[in-house]
């Protein structure tokens, strides 16, 4: 039951943004505090999946994992800029969309490389390596891509990242670590409990950003799944035509193409002060969901 609701991701997401879109009052009361509240929960979960071997199973495959973190920190920031000048996005939505793209992988590529029978293993341990990265490297490169749009407050940001990334992930993997008795309980429902939250978190932004989106969210709408449909071809042909495996080329593929859009929505309702900013994350994440299970569909049964 559990993995049935896990793997509709996809379909529960876009259930709750059409519901934001239809009727805002319906989700937009999770909001403030509780969106925070709702992404540390969602990466105490992921926290909870992971063991201190995760981090030290890096060593077994250098290699894909540093080509993995240089496309997620690399390629899709300045794909995120990039994307921003094409379109013409005003200077909120340009710098939510670069935001988003400086983001880490999420719990949802390690969902997507599992049903796609990628290697679930590496999508782990980049998972958990660009999270770590996450906490120096979204700061500097929002501050570094978007400060021609307006101030960013990085000392803010790595803050936030802190607060809602390294705390509850490193709550985590310590109680996994000392009590695994009660965590092997709990574990089965965290899928569908991140599943669940995200789609809140998603639903009420959008929910809140009715009327701009409707009004001008279409360019946007273009600009974030050109993003992400970038995302996976470049790593997917970049790391198959570096190692020659098509297992670990899909692999890295997703890992790039889907980020942590959660995170997006919190550091910007916490660092910005206008909430458009966080539009392009939230909507991120219906986007990468969906055609994260476009490629489930094109990659299962290719090794």
């Amino acid at each position: 039951m559990t993995k049935r609701f896990t793997g509709a991701f996809p379909l529960i997401v876009s259930v709750f943004a059409i519901g934001g879109l239809i009727y805002p009052p319906s989700i937009t009361w999770f909001s403030g505090s509780l969106i925070t509240i709702g992404l540390g929960g969602i990466m105490l979960g992921m926290g909870l999946t992971l063991k201190a071997s995760d981090f030290i199973q890096v060593l077994h495959y250098p290699k894909w994992v540093l080509v993995g973190l240089c496309l997620q920190f690399l390629v899709m920031p300045v794909l995120g800029w990039g994307l921003a000048q094409l379109f013409q996005l005003p200077p909120l939505f340009a710098v939510g969309m670069i935001l988003v793209a400086s983001c880490p992988g999420g719990t949802a590529s390690n969902v997507i490389a599992y049903l796609a029978k990628a290697e679930v293993a590496l999508s782990v341990s980049m998972t958990a390596c660009s999270t770590l990265a996450a906490i120096i490297m979204t700061p500097f490169l929002t501050l570094q891509l978007s400060g021609s749009y307006l101030e960013v407050p990085t000392a803010g940001l790595f803050y936030s990242t802190l607060k809602v990334v390294f705390l509850p992930v490193s709550l985590g993997v310590l109680l996994n670590q000392y009590v695994p008795k009660i965590v092997s309980k709990i574990i089965p429902f965290a899928p569908p409990f991140a599943v669940l939250l995200i789609s809140l978190i998603v639903g009420s932004i959008v929910g809140q950003g009715k009327e701009v989106i409707l009004d001008s969210g279409f360019s946007l709408l273009l600009a974030l799944m050109s993003l992400h449909f970038l995302g996976f071809i470049i790593g997917l042909l970049i790391s198959f035509i570096l190692f020659k495996n098509w297992k670990i080329a899909k692999t890295i593929s997703i890992e790039v193409g889907m980020q942590n859009s959660g995170l997006g929505v919190v550091l910007a309702r916490e660092n910005f002060s206008s909430p458009l900013v966080a539009i392009p994350a939230a909507l991120s994440s219906l986007i990468h969901s969906l055609l994260g299970s476009f490629f489930v569909v094109l990659f299962k049964n290719k090794n």
